[in-house]
């Protein structure tokens, strides 16, 4: 019985496919048992990067929708690392959210959680986490949004 699987086709939610690194790191790392996910950028469901500043060219929905797809990104590469069973998953530790966003801009925690919501909706109470959002002035490819992950695994 594989419960957050079930959780996934009960909520219509399709995972994207786990992109490569673009760079010379790698995707995810077990570490004892915590498993760190790299940066993932903001890509819609048709596999477009979703570029742009938030509050210049993205609105504060259009950001959050933005971090949403990075925290699904993330969730298809825990998927990936714990061989397709996302109940390994104890817990989720820690995001990092980066928002590329004009210098006045103060709403980062409303972007990032698209991100959080997500997650927290996958895992329910496994999906808690402590959480930084970080205004930035650029992204890699010009994204708007990268969210990176630390997750606790059983």
């Amino acid at each position: 019985m594989n419960l957050i699987e079930d959780k996934l086709k009960k909520l219509n939610i399709i995972l994207p496919e786990p992109k490569a690194p673009v760079g010379a790191y790698v995707a995810t790392k077990i570490v004892g048992k915590l498993l760190f996910i790299s940066g993932q950028v903001s890509i819609d469901k048709n596999a477009k990067l979703i570029t742009g500043k938030i509050s210049k060219d993205l609105n504060l929905d259009e950001g959050y929708e933005a971090a949403k797809r990075c925290g699904l990104s993330i969730v298809a590469h825990v998927k990936s690392a714990c061989g397709g069973d996302l109940d390994k998953i104890k817990s989720c530790v820690k995001l990092t959210g980066y928002v590329n966003s004009t210098d006045d801009f103060k709403d980062q925690p409303k972007i990032i959680n698209g991100a959080s919501d997500i997650i927290a909706k996958i895992f329910d109470k496994k999906g808690e986490h402590t959480r930084a959002a970080v205004s930035v002035n650029s992204l890699p490819l010009g994204v708007a949004v990268e969210v990176d992950a630390i997750f606790e695994l059983n």
